[in-house]
């Protein structure tokens, strides 16, 4: 039996590659479900996953959580700034453990990407690439959550805040990206897959799905990069990072988050989450 370990696998996508795998197939006692807080596994535990302790700031811990396991799901940290020691001692320990494949949340065309954000992907990927292991490069594009998480702000202030201009954007549903993870642990074909939604949109697009959707008044106001990087850094958002968001919108004006690669729903065998569905969604969550 094969054993996969995911990392991070109490967060948002995590989470959904365990659910993914165990819907495909997978035995949950072949899951290993490798997290900081395995205090917070209770739930994956009950499923009869095998909950260990693997904190990416802690390295005496991996050992451990990736002895035994055969493939593994290497989430990309959320510590942007930090994150190519982390994963740099994630993937040491998961060679000297053994493990026979990685895959890699990556970010759309990391290789050649202008975004500030992919600096620390794409020294990751060529640090997996210099490691000797099999490989597979999961590059997601944007997830749909990053908007449909602004909900309860966007219909009290109404509108969505950006410097995207009409620039299209091919994201999809956490979901959509964990359901394409699951499917390449399960195979374990490696390959670099840029993954993005069926049907791209604009952030004026998305605005009147909202409006139209609930009634209300809402609209895309889009602003100068200046001007986000003041309103988010006044909103407590770190000044590194507000930049960094800013620098995304400036970027998908030029296409940097769409893609009309279609390995998304080829990997997952459907088509990926309409736009309509996704806020339909969250509204009613």
């Amino acid at each position: 039996m094969t054993t996969i370990a995911v990392t991070g696998a109490t967060g948002h996508l995590g989470r959904l590659v365990v659910e993914a795998l165990i819907a495909r197939g997978a035995e949950p006692g072949s899951i290993v479900a490798a997290v900081r807080s395995p205090e917070k596994a209770g739930g994956l535990a009950a499923k009869g996953v095998q909950v260990r302790e693997a904190d990416y700031e802690r390295p005496e811990t991996l050992a451990g959580a990736f002895a035994g396991v055969d493939r593994l799901l290497l989430v990309s940290s959320n510590a942007v700034g930090t994150r190519v020691a982390q994963h740099t001692a994630a993937i040491d320990a998961a060679k000297a453990a053994g493990v026979g494949f990685i895959g890699y949340t990556s970010i759309l065309r990391a290789d050649s990407t202008p975004l500030a954000l992919a600096a620390e992907h794409r020294a990751t990927e060529e640090i997996l690439a210099a490691s000797g292991l099999p490989y597979a490069f999961l590059r997601n594009g944007w997830y749909t959550e990053n908007y449909t998480d602004q909900l309860p702000t966007v219909k009290a202030t109404g509108g969505f805040l950006g410097t995207a201009g009409e620039g299209r954007i091919a994201a999809a549903t956490r979901a959509d990206y964990a359901e394409a993870a699951a499917v390449v642990l399960i195979s374990g074909e490696a390959g670099v897959y840029e993954l993005g939604g069926d049907q791209p949109f604009t952030l004026t697009e998305l605005a009147a799905e909202v409006a139209r959707q609930t009634g209300d008044a809402v609209a895309y106001n889009d602003v100068p990069p200046a001007t986000m990087v003041e309103i988010l850094t006044g909103a407590g958002v770190p000044q590194g990072f507000a930049e960094i968001l800013a620098d995304t919108d400036v970027h998908v004006r030029d296409g940097a988050l769409t893609t009309d690669s279609g390995d998304l729903s080829r990997l997952i065998g459907h088509p990926t989450t309409p736009l309509t569905d996704a806020v339909a969604v969250a509204l009613k969550s």
